[in-house]
């Protein structure tokens, strides 16, 4: 991506201010649709919107779909509803449904009543009924379609009419009379097989669809698994409605890889480093608040065990190893289960498996840890048994809850449908925090009583 230097916006700026139109084509002609969204992020609104109504209509649709939600809207709220509709009449049917979601119901309307194309407008209506979070809602109308029973000239002669409307062809789709999807056509039987009588004799046959109310995030693994660059979408009988392009794919995947990585970091929303002081502070407040109301509880709960701590000091020394380690261990497990969930290698209903599984990994993982710390102790505090057992014993327990809770978790929230990389973040950490803390103090409390201390051996 280019970057832009102070020197290089004072001069764009300095052009906008003298109004000197031509030379600010001549530079934007330069610049990839891409980089002069980059180029408005860097200026005013007025001084952006003045560049973009100097762009062709090809390139200023591109850009503007190139340019952050935020931005977008920014520029969008400068303009008619009839200067929107021209630019939408560039745009691919699933860009221009991308773009009209942003709007509410009135923006909509307005828009939608200014498109010249009917055929487009009624397609970005129906595709506005999908949920955005499925195949349908992620889908564009335009593709290359050719019928079974055509012959190969007549096929080539369709295609052409087809292909003036498209900026980009990934695959010939066949269907039938009904128009349910029967195969693909590879464009290499087009050489190879220029006389054929039927399209039906040399076409793929099944190829890999996805239904119009499948999950984007089934949809993007379906893409990863069969190395896709585009995928045809059907109705629940077979009929051909869109196709998905892999670049939507993977602008569904940064986006939502973006949101786990904050939901993870203990952000409540979406925030860029762009992003107003006000909404940055909106987004992390409401978990560092979680995490002073547990520092109190901890501090609770460390209150009712000052006497003994004020008799056996060893015992506090512990404390951040206990809860570190606790919070390590949670956080580990929890961020395999919440990976796995995304890539598809597990599933809900394999919860028992798993967790089978991580009860052993937790054994394994507590009686090592807990084993190293026994051993330190027995050798650094000789006279203070009752504190070695007691820190020992208490991180065993520690790590199998820490293990078995950063299991639990992410695997309940996405039975319930909500995002698992909550499991990720401060909660496991909060919960492994005072859980531990509990479990320290109680078996500390057990081993003081029975064993007394100092104890020696």
């Amino acid at each position: 991506m280019k970057e832009y230097n102070d020197e290089y916006l004072e001069h764009i700026r300095k052009i906008i201010n003298d109004n000197r139109a031509e030379e600010a084509r001549a530079e934007l002609a330069t610049l990839h649709p891409a980089d002069i969204a980059e180029l408005y992020q860097n200026l005013d609104l007025e001084e952006a919107e003045y560049l973009y109504r100097l762009l062709d209509e090809d390139t200023a649709a591109d850009v503007l779909m190139e340019l952050d939600e935020e931005d977008r809207l920014k520029l969008l709220s400068a303009m008619p509803a009839e200067e929107i509709a021209k630019q939408i009449d560039h745009l691919d049917t699933d860009d221009a449904v991308d773009l009209i979601q942003q709007l509410d119901e009135d923006e909509r309307e307005a828009i939608l009543a200014h498109i010249d194309d009917v055929e487009q407008a009624g397609d970005i209506i129906d595709l506005l009924k999908y949920d955005e979070d499925t195949a349908g809602g992620l889908m564009g109308t335009e593709m290359l379609v050719v019928n079974e029973n055509w012959s190969m000239p007549e096929c080539i002669k369709q295609m052409r009419l087809q292909a003036e409307e498209m900026d980009e062809i990934y695959y010939v789709y066949v269907v039938d009379d009904d128009n349910k999807l029967k195969g693909i056509l590879p464009l290499t039987k087009l050489i190879t097989h220029p006389s054929v009588s039927k399209i039906r004799h040399v076409m793929e046959e099944d190829p890999v669809s996805v239904k119009v109310d499948t999950p984007i995030d089934e949809v993007a693994l379906d893409f990863e698994k069969y190395d896709l660059v585009a995928m045809p979408v059907i109705d629940s009988i077979g009929r051909l409605l869109g196709r998905i392009t892999v670049d939507d794919v993977m602008d569904h995947v940064r986006e939502s890889s973006e949101r786990d990585y904050q939901l993870a970091s203990g952000l409540s929303s979406d925030v860029d480093a762009d992003d107003s002081i006000f909404a940055q502070t909106k987004a992390r407040i409401p978990w560092l608040l979680i995490g002073i109301f547990s520092g109190i509880v901890a501090s609770l709960i460390l209150g009712s065990f000052e006497e003994k701590l004020q008799v056996v000091t060893a015992l506090a020394l512990f404390i951040p190893i206990i809860g570190g380690t606790g919070g390590n261990v949670g956080v580990q497990a929890s961020a395999i289960v919440v990976q796995s969930l995304a890539n598809g290698t597990l599933e809900v209903k394999e919860f028992s498996r798993q967790l089978g599984k991580e009860v052993v990994i937790g054994l394994l993982n507590a009686t090592v840890l807990s084993g190293v710390v026994f051993i330190y102790n027995l050798l650094m505090l000789p006279g203070e048994f009752a504190v070695t057992i007691s820190v020992a014993v208490s991180l065993f327990f520690v790590v199998m809850f820490a293990t078995i809770l950063g299991t639990v978790v992410p695997l309940t929230l996405e039975k319930l449908h909500i995002n698992p990389a909550l499991a990720t973040g401060p909660f496991i950490q909060i919960s492994n925090d005072l859980v531990g803390l509990i479990i320290y103090v109680q078996i500390a409390t057990f081993f003081l009583k029975v064993l007394g201390n100092p104890v020696t051996f």
